[in-house]
């Protein structure tokens, strides 16, 4: 007689951002491409019905502009510098991953949060914090390898003892990385937090509107100046340089969804504001690899 075992891991490899975020069901998010490539995802994912873990790939860099589910309490473990990530769903957060991204979280549902009696408003100040403990990449390891196993063996741990011991580590690491913290450092990062999340609030609401960089800082209600620092800790890279991406993944998302029968290449282009054809074209086909055209003609293969 053949035995199932009742912890199936699902895996899905992804060729579109999009694709990513339809892998991860639950979450608030809308990502963008942003660094060149082709794009490749691949997410693992485990429901021990009141717990989620995920793991999550992706080999171009990408923003991300998300909120947990709601009543949750989220621990992302980033396996690119191996830092904790606390979040809850009453936030909103954006940010931008390095190339070659690797993310494993394990999330706790509402039901689990209450049954459990875990005050999430006792954490404000430490969501989206970089918090680091030496356990951060054993636990991260040790919890990507439970994923691979569990689809290997007929003889898994129960549902409850893998929730409680989950449970009990998240909050242990949480303990020790909370004693490292630098007060002044920690204070630095709540107000860029605070930037962005204007920032991200309103990328999230209006997600194919354009800006210039001065209504961009008025957005962030801060000088430039101050805009300018925030986005070089939370992105990596300059404001001007955020939006000029966001306007060629508005135009690539336009380019999936019509067909040559109903546009252009230049009116798609003309339409985010690049009224230079040959750079949009150039400028398209380094973050994306292939020429708008090309998109255009594949998008009305798939419609």
């Amino acid at each position: 007689m053949t035995v199932c075992n009742p912890l199936q891991v699902q895996a899905f490899n992804t060729a579109d951002v999009a694709e990513q975020i339809r892998a991860t069901p639950g979450w608030v998010q809308h990502y963008q491409q942003m660094s060149p490539g082709h794009f490749a995802g691949l997410v693992r994912y485990l429901d021990l019905q009141g717990v989620e873990i995920y793991e999550e790939h992706m080999n171009t860099r990408v923003e991300q502009n998300f909120s947990a589910p709601q009543g949750s309490l989220a621990f992302c473990f980033d396996r690119s510098d191996n830092s904790l990530y606390v979040l809850n769903g009453e936030s909103r957060n954006i940010w931008i991953t390095p190339e070659n991204y690797q993310e494993i979280a394990v999330v706790f549902g509402p039901e689990f949060v209450q049954r459990h009696g875990l005050n999430v408003a006792r954490l404000e100040g430490l969501f989206m914090s970089a918090l680091n403990c030496q356990q951060n990449a054993l636990f991260s390891r040790w919890l990507s390898a439970t994923l691979t196993r569990l689809n290997q063996t007929l003889d898994p741990p129960s549902r409850e003892a893998l929730t409680l011991q989950l449970l009990e580590d998240c909050l242990y690491i949480l303990d020790n990385a909370c004693v490292r913290l630098d007060r002044g450092g920690l204070q630095r990062r709540s107000e860029e937090r605070s930037i962005m999340k204007r920032v991200g609030e309103w990328a999230a609401d209006a997600p194919e509107e354009t800006l210039n960089l001065l209504e961009l800082s008025q957005v962030a209600g801060v000088p430039l100046r101050q805009l300018q620092h925030a986005f070089k800790a939370f992105t990596g890279m300059t404001p001007t340089h955020w939006l000029r991406m966001r306007r060629l993944n508005s135009a690539h998302r336009e380019l999936l969804s019509r067909s040559p029968l109903e546009t252009t290449v230049a009116e798609v282009a003309m339409n985010w504001s690049f009224w230079h054809l040959g750079r949009f074209s150039s400028s398209y086909h380094a973050l994306f690899k292939e020429l708008p055209s090309e998109t255009l003609r594949r998008a009305s293969r798939v419609n």
